[in-house]
């Protein structure tokens, strides 16, 4: 019978960490090759190790791993983007930290899963990078729902099968989608969305990042996107997530100036 390579080169990106042992920390990490995995980084805590600056989370990381009798181990580990400003910025911080908490609940270690890789290591990036912040957290979700298995339905009634009209409806997160007023005014549980929130929604969800960017969604639009697609969210994981409330407290302490970051009113 064939036998598997003791060791193999995987690219990956660090969700989370944990102390383990005396020495030792273990790391959820989201592979090209392998897609969720954990791995044991052996050392890694002492004063001197090498591997510890490259294996913080958020960072992008060429490693190899070694087979071990239960989990791999980081025999070697080269951080390819460090994105610091995901360290240095609290509230990009919170984003990412949203990003990879996101992923992590919804997701198992099953295998490789190379397009959510690329999605989690873009949206990381663009963190850094972009001033929109909200925008690339919204399409992130929707992008991340249609990758899961998820995607809302945001053109037709999914009670009546008729086409949206240009009006406001509801949104059902039991039923998987949009409703028309006449369904939704009469399902249970089913909340209003209006016009516009529902073209940005249905904007992300059809167009490739650098489309996604034309939008000019306002601080109105996002604020109601947000709480409509955490309201999906928490309905599919049947709990809350942790970051989006200590986003909403960070937002509070920010001065003024700093609340609307990524929120353009134009």
């Amino acid at each position: 019978m064939p036998t598997r390579e003791r060791s193999i080169r995987v690219e990956a990106v660090v969700l989370r960490h944990m102390d383990w042992g005396e020495a030792d920390r273990l790391l959820w990490l989201f592979t090209r090759e392998l897609g969720k995995v954990r791995v044991i980084a052996k050392g890694v805590r002492k004063l001197h190790s090498r591997k510890a600056g490259h294996l913080e989370p958020f960072t992008r990381v060429g490693l190899l791993l070694a087979r071990g009798r239960e989990m791999m181990i980081v025999t070697q580990a080269e951080a390819q983007n460090t994105l610091p400003l995901l360290r240095e910025d609290l509230m990009r911080m919170g984003y990412a930290s949203y990003v990879v908490e996101l992923l992590d609940r919804f997701t198992y270690e099953e295998g490789q899963n190379i397009p959510m890789y690329d999605l989690l290591a873009d949206t990381l990036s663009r963190l850094c990078t972009e001033t929109d912040t909200a925008l690339v957290i919204r399409y992130y979700e929707i992008r991340l729902l249609d990758l899961l298995g998820f995607r809302p339905q945001l053109f037709q009634c999914v009670l009546c099968r008729n086409e949206i009209q240009p009006e406001d409806q509801y949104f059902s997160a039991a039923q998987g989608g949009v409703l028309c007023p006449s369904c939704g005014g009469n399902t249970p549980g089913a909340r209003p969305i209006s016009l516009q929130a529902l073209k940005y929604l249905r904007h992300f969800q059809r167009s490739s990042y650098t489309e996604a960017k034309r939008a000019r969604p306002t601080s109105k639009n996002y604020h109601e996107m947000e709480i409509l697609v955490q309201h999906y969210l928490t309905y599919l994981l049947e709990r809350g997530l942790n970051t989006p409330e200590f986003l909403r407290r960070l937002r509070m302490d920010l001065p003024d100036e700093d609340q609307t970051q990524g929120l353009p009113d134009s």
